[in-house]
C-alpha cells in the first residue's frame, strides 16, 4: 500500500515497498490492496462453506468448517510466497513436479503387478506421489535460476531486460547530495530503494540537538524530495527490517541481498564489506575521481600556491576540483600564482594527487616578467584570476 514520501516514520506500513510518485499511484496500490482483500475473503468463504456442505472424511459440520478455514489460510500462505519466486523459480518448480507426479506413477505401475495387499499398496502408491512430487518441486525450484528461458522461442527473452533493477541508497550519500545531481544527469536508472531504517537514521540526524548534524538530516530529506519529483526515476520506499541486525551497513547489504540490487554510497568500508560479500557497488566518490580532468607528467599547470607542504621547501595548491597538488621549490611563493611542470600523478584512496616542479629561473626570465607586468597593469596590480581549468601545452 503506498504513500507519497513525507517523513519517515508515519503510518501505514506494508511488506512490499511503496511507490512514492504521486496521489494516483497512491490510489492504485490502495486498490490493488483491496482487490487482493477482496479475492481471498471469498476464496476463504467458498472453502469454508464447501467443506461444511460436503463433509469430507465423515467429519462433523464444525470439525469440517475448521478444516476449510486452514485448508483456505494454508492456500493464501502458500501463493503469498509464490508471489516472491521469480519466473526461473517457478518454471522450475513446475517442470519438477510433473517429472515428480510422472515417476510416481511408473513407480504404482510397478508396485501394481506386486502380491502387497490392496490397502498397503494404495497407502504406498499415494506415500510415493507426495514424496516424488515434493522433492521434484524442492529441486526444481532450486535449480530453475540455471534455466536457459531463451531457449523457449523467445518466449521468456525480454525477462532480464524487463526486470527492474534496485538501488538501495546509503544515509551517506543521501546526506552528500550528489547523488542528485546524478540522477538529474539521468547517469542512474532502474528503481531507487529507500530504507526505512535510513529515513529513521536521517530524522533521528535531523532532530539532533547539534546544529551541524540537524543540518545534514534536514539536507538528506531535502535531496530525497529532490530526488522524488524527477519525473524519469522511480522511488520507493522498503519497509524491510532485519531486527537481529543492529548495524545500518549490514543491514543495507541484506536488503540489497533480498532485492538482488545494487547499493549507492560514498562509504568506502561499505564499499568494501560489499564488494567482499558479492553485492555491486556504486560509489559516487570513484566516479567524481574518474570525471576529473587528466593530467599527464610532463605538462604545465598554473597553480596559486595556498600553503606550505610538509617537506622542505615544498608549497601545496588545489584545483578548482578540490584535487591537492604538490609543488617542489615553491615555499616562497605562498599566496602567488605560478607555473609548475608536472612530474607524477597518484591515485590514492581518497582521490588524485598532482606532484610538480617550480622553477625558479624560468619564473625570472624576461618574458614571464614582462607578461607578469602586463597582467599587473591590466589587474589594477593584482594577481591575475585562477584558470578555471589547469593550461596544458601540448602539440
Amino acid at each position: 500500500m503506498g504513500r507519497p514520501f513525507n517523513r519517515p516514520g508515519g503510518p501505514g506500513r506494508s511488506d512490499s515497498p511503496r511507490k512514492t510518485s504521486g496521489s494516483s499511484l497512491t490510489d492504485t496500490r490502495m486498490g490493488n490492496w483491496w482487490d487482493m482483500l477482496l479475492v481471498r475473503g471469498i476464496f476463504v468463504g467458498v472453502c469454508i462453506g464447501a467443506s461444511y456442505h460436503f463433509r469430507p472424511f465423515g467429519f462433523g459440520p464444525s470439525v469440517a468448517a475448521a478444516g476449510g478455514l486452514l485448508f483456505s489460510i494454508g492456500v493464501i500462505l502458500f501463493e503469498i510466497r509464490l508471489r516472491r519466486a521469480s519466473l526461473r523459480q517457478l518454471i522450475g518448480a513446475a517442470v519438477g513436479s510433473i517429472l515428480g507426479i510422472l515417476g510416481a506413477y511408473l513407480m504404482n505401475l510397478v508396485l501394481a503387478q506386486t502380491s502387497i495387499p490392496e490397502g498397503s499398496r494404495s497407502f504406498l502408491g499415494v506415500g510415493v506421489m507426495l514424496l516424488m512430487t515434493y522433492i521434484g518441486l524442492v529441486l526444481g525450484a532450486n535449480k530453475g535460476d540455471m534455466l536457459n528461458l531463451r531457449a523457449f522461442g523467445g518466449l521468456f527473452g525480454n525477462e532480464r531486460g524487463s526486470r527492474r533493477t534496485f538501488k538501495v541508497l546509503d544515509t551517506s550519500v543521501i546526506i552528500d547530495g550528489r547523488v542528485a545531481d546524478i540522477c538529474e544527469a539521468c547517469f542512474l536508472d532502474g528503481l531507487l530503494l529507500i530504507p526505512q531504517f535510513v529515513l529513521r537514521e536521517l530524522q533521528l540526524v535531523a532532530d539532533s540537538a547539534d546544529p551541524l548534524k540537524r543540518q545534514r538530516g534536514r539536507r538528506g530529506l531535502e535531496v530525497l524530495q529532490r530526488i522524488q519529483k524527477m519525473s524519469h526515476l522511480e522511488v520507493e520506499i522498503a519497509e524491510d527490517d532485519f531486527p537481529n541486525i543492529a548495524d545500518v551497513d549490514m543491514k543495507l547489504i541484506e536488503l540489497a541481498k533480498r532485492y538482488d540490487g545494487k547499493i549507492v554510497t560514498n562509504d568506502y568500508n561499505l564499499n568494501k564489506v560489499a564488494t567482499l560479500q558479492g553485492i555491486e557497488v556504486l560509489n559516487v566518490n570513484q566516479l567524481a575521481n574518474a570525471l576529473k580532468p587528466v593530467v599527464l607528467p610532463g605538462e604545465a599547470m598554473r597553480v596559486f600556491v595556498l600553503r606550505e607542504g610538509k617537506e622542505y621547501n615544498q608549497g601545496v595548491a588545489y584545483l578548482d576540483d578540490g584535487t591537492m597538488v604538490v609543488v617542489d621549490g615553491a615555499r616562497k611563493m605562498i599566496n602567488k600564482t605560478v607555473d609548475m611542470m608536472v612530474t607524477s600523478v597518484h591515485q590514492t584512496p581518497a582521490g588524485k594527487m598532482i606532484f610538480g616542479r617550480y622553477d625558479e629561473r624560468g619564473e625570472q626570465s624576461p618574458r614571464t616578467e614582462t607578461s607578469s607586468r602586463v597582467g599587473e597593469a591590466q589587474h589594477g596590480g593584482e594577481r591575475p584570476p585562477r584558470p578555471v581549468f589547469p593550461e596544458t601545452q601540448r602539440e
